[in-house]
């Protein structure tokens, strides 16, 4: 599950049990992501207000299946294929199109994204995720601009940022433990966007 000891739901108690009881999924199913945190509780009670409020709130614009198409990039990019499964479950459940989603992530795996059935504005947003996860420092204000005259507006574009941002995050601290996906059910997130307290991954 990890390379670090991880406290199991059943054995918990106090904040963590709290913290454990708001993140679950059927049958007390904590993702091993939340649960490589059971050590710092804490740690864990940022990680899901920061995932949360970025990937699954109500205040967002851009469409949350094509947030989750940036997640599956970035953590394609990273090499990290815990996230690239769960969130490619979610995108799927979000999109309702099968065939369109599977033309997503071959278009991934094989790093050709212009190759997905993906309009022009979500394009020049991929180009931009890819940028800022392989070489942030290179990144300057035309690329931020190339997004504007896309259609972007500029609080769109902080979503585009936070998403990609959230995912190298979430990716490192994946790899960096040795999260596997063993004993997780794909797919599942904390569907209530319109609020942001309620952590339930359904």
């Amino acid at each position: 599950m990890a390379w670090i000891k991880t406290v199991p739901f059943e054995e918990a108690t106090g904040k963590l049990k709290i913290l454990y009881q708001r993140v679950t999924g059927p049958d007390n199913n904590v993702d091993n992501i939340m649960m490589v945190h059971s050590l710092r509780p804490h740690s864990m009670e940022g990680h899901m207000a920061l995932y949360k409020n970025v990937l699954h709130h109500s205040g967002n614009k851009i469409p949350k299946w094509f947030l989750e198409v940036l997640g599956v990039w970035v953590s394609s990019l990273n090499n990290c294929g815990y996230c690239v499964e769960h969130h490619f479950s979610g995108l799927q459940r979000l999109l309702q199109d099968e065939p369109r989603g599977l033309a997503i992530r071959a278009a991934i795996e094989a790093r050709r994204p212009t190759e997905a059935p993906l309009d022009a504005a979500q394009q020049v947003a991929l180009r931009y995720a890819r940028k800022l996860t392989d070489a942030p420092a290179s990144l300057i204000e035309s690329d931020v601009e190339a997004l504007r005259a896309v259609g972007y507006d500029d609080g769109e574009i902080l979503e585009i940022n936070q998403v990609c941002a959230y995912f190298a995050y979430a990716n490192r601290t994946v790899l960096g433990l040795g999260c596997s996906t063993k004993g997780d059910a794909l797919g599942l997130s904390p569907n209530n966007s319109d609020n942001p307290d309620d952590w339930g991954h359904k």
